[in-house]
């Protein structure tokens, strides 16, 4: 009977739910990252700073956890995660379906917007692949952008492909073709160059489009961290309602990212 009894309490226990006392205690939170992907994360005068790290510090300060950061090689950021030397991943991961076997993500917390930059002499007034009819567009071959305008722009367009964006910018800035779409992070960076670009400027983003331009990019966590992912999803979501995600931005990048 007494073996009886010690089997059913051990069964009981088993194929119990975890009650809350019972769920893992994040107050303290071990975050990784490249520290090489600047404006991002990089290190500068031996500290670590960037886009991410100031995001990542707001997140824990909401979510009232004290959280450690350290610099792991990208190869390593993964398999650290899984072997539980580290609790979450801030280095520009990509929400993708083959990303999402591997580990848990959270919601967003930035995305790349696509941008059409023109020069500054143009006609052109939309972005639509109407307005482009007739017009010589370009992208970097092998990128989401190519394919973007390949599948909607062309043939109404002529679309040419470079082996990096800088040829692509360049053949705008000379007057060869007229818009080249491109990362609007990357090519913000390309204006700041002086002569060589004060040729050009933006006409608009791109539509979003999942399918083209994904999901944006998540926290990695662990599959079956999910108190911590909620609690990270709704800092997320605090930080971006109370202002303190659009103070960030602003001292990275001159547009919205969300």
């Amino acid at each position: 009977m007494k073996r009886l009894f010690l089997a059913l309490v051990a069964a009981l226990f088993a194929t119990a739910p975890l009650s809350p006392a019972c769920a893992k205690d994040w107050s303290t939170i071990r975050i990784a990252t490249e520290g090489a992907y600047p404006p991002f994360n990089y290190v500068e005068n031996n500290e670590l700073q960037g886009f991410e790290i100031d995001v990542a510090k707001a997140l824990c300060e909401k979510a009232k956890a004290t959280c450690s950061f350290v610099i792991t090689d990208w190869d390593d950021l993964v398999p650290d995660l899984k072997r539980g030397q580290i609790d979450a991943i801030v280095a520009s991961l990509e929400i993708t379906e083959e990303r999402r076997q591997k580990i848990a993500l959270t919601r967003r917390y930035y995305r790349t917007p696509p941008v059409f930059m023109v020069r500054k002499d143009t006609d052109l007034k939309a972005v639509t692949p109407d307005a482009m009819k007739g017009r010589k567009l370009g992208a970097m071959a092998g990128t989401v952008y190519a394919t973007y305008l390949e599948d909607l722009y062309a043939p109404g367009a002529a679309v040419g492909l470079y082996a990096n964006q800088d040829e692509a910018s360049l053949d705008l800035a000379l007057g060869r073709i007229d818009a080249v779409l491109g990362d609007k992070i990357a090519l913000t960076e390309w204006l700041k160059r002086g002569q060589e670009a004060s040729c050009c400027q933006f006409l608009a983003d791109a539509p979003p489009d999942v399918t083209y331009f994904g999901e944006g990019y998540g926290i990695g966590l662990r599959k079956g961290d999910d108190d911590l992912k909620r609690l990270l999803d709704a800092a997320i979501e605090a930080i971006q309602a109370d202002g303190t995600y659009e103070r960030i931005r602003a001292r990275y990048f001159p547009f919205d990212v969300k």
